[in-house]
């Protein structure tokens, strides 16, 4: 077992959304599994782990109370676990911390930087009623994407006035995040997917949306839009995904957990327990400088497949989410991590 010191005055209704995913299933879900592995300790001389409570921005707001966690610390010699939350996320140089975040780039980040899945619920217990199936391989491939992708001046203009926003809250102090150079997704999607679509040897279902979500704004039409974003990704063999603002993809998630297969855009990304799993093995990673297009990659790729591999490929990427990738089998593994680093 993995005995945490935090300070649990962060841990209360006031700070659920900033509290750090791992003690929000063990204090507010209390999930037995992980409670079985993990266990808060009220003096720190018992922890083998000092874990921020909330997310490491919010935290840094209350400079006492974060202060006096560093000191123990410090004092104990105690390895420290920070959550840096949001799209951008936030490198830090404190010694002797690992820090869990949903994004960044790959080549900028120490091998103290683990990645999270963004955590999902299991779109067949919700919206895909018809349970886990397996496709049969056809002669093309079968691409999806539903979602925000928007080409032209305008938009380019208003990705550019956002991103800008963003680096003078940055220099401003009012948003502590790592610096991005400005990247205007919806408009890359665009590119990338009309160069799909002309290609004839691919069968492309494509949805595409001026707003995130549709701009959906009623329960209703995000139930509707979700279902539809779901029926797609089922309904294909492939899923188009690449990031949005921050460096990493949701809907990379989400087509693992329906059990179909991956096409992301290679934008130096790291992929969570990176030492653990064989990515290459579960999706198609789009190399952009590439002297094959995209198109000719994903052609590549599904004919180096036979029928019965195609099919062991769905299965194998639904087992990876379940078994890996959900909030708790994830921490599972954490778990095992650091049982075994910290022997």
């Amino acid at each position: 077992m993995l005995k945490l010191y935090t300070n649990i005055e962060f841990l209360t209704e006031t700070y659920r959304r900033q509290v750090f995913p791992l003690l929000f299933d063990l204090v507010f879900v209390q999930n037995e599994t992980l409670l079985s592995k993990y266990k808060l300790v009220d003096a720190i001389e018992d922890a083998d782990i000092v874990v921020f409570p909330i997310d490491y921005a919010a935290f840094l707001k209350h400079s006492v109370a974060l202060s006096d966690l560093l000191k123990k610390a410090k004092q104990h010699k105690k390895t420290i676990w920070i959550y840096s939350a949001g799209d951008y996320g936030f490198t830090n140089y404190i010694q002797n911390t690992y820090t869990f975040r949903l994004g960044g780039f790959d080549s900028q980040l120490d091998e103290r930087t683990l990645i999270m899945p963004s955590f999902i619920s299991d779109p067949y217990g919700r919206y895909l009623s018809q349970g886990f199936s397996i496709l049969k391989k056809g002669g093309k491939p079968s691409i999806g994407f539903v979602g925000h992708a928007q080409s032209g001046l305008k938009k380019y203009l208003k990705e550019y006035i956002n991103h800008s926003k963003y680096k003078l809250k940055r220099i401003l102090g009012k948003v502590l995040a790592d610096k991005q150079p400005f990247y205007p997704s919806s408009i890359k999607r665009a590119k990338y997917l009309e160069s799909l679509v002309k290609n004839e040897d691919l069968n492309t279902q494509f949805v595409l949306r001026n707003q995130y979500r549709a701009g959906a704004h009623s329960t209703l039409t995000k139930e509707e839009t979700t279902e539809q974003f779901y029926d797609n990704i089922f309904n294909n063999g492939y899923t188009f995904c690449s990031r949005g603002v921050g460096n990493f993809s949701v809907r990379f998630y989400e087509t693992l957990a329906v059990g179909r297969i991956p096409v992301l855009i290679n934008t130096d990304c790291r992929l969570p327990l990176q030492d653990q799993i064989q990515w290459e093995s579960h999706c198609l990673i789009i190399d952009v400088k590439s002297k094959l297009s995209m198109a000719e990659q994903i052609l590549k790729f599904h004919n180096n497949l036979d029928e019965k591999a195609f099919e062991s490929l769905q299965q194998s990427n639904r087992y990876l989410w379940l078994n890996s990738l959900t909030r708790e089998t994830y921490f599972i593994s954490i778990y095992n991590q650091f049982k075994t680093e910290l022997k």
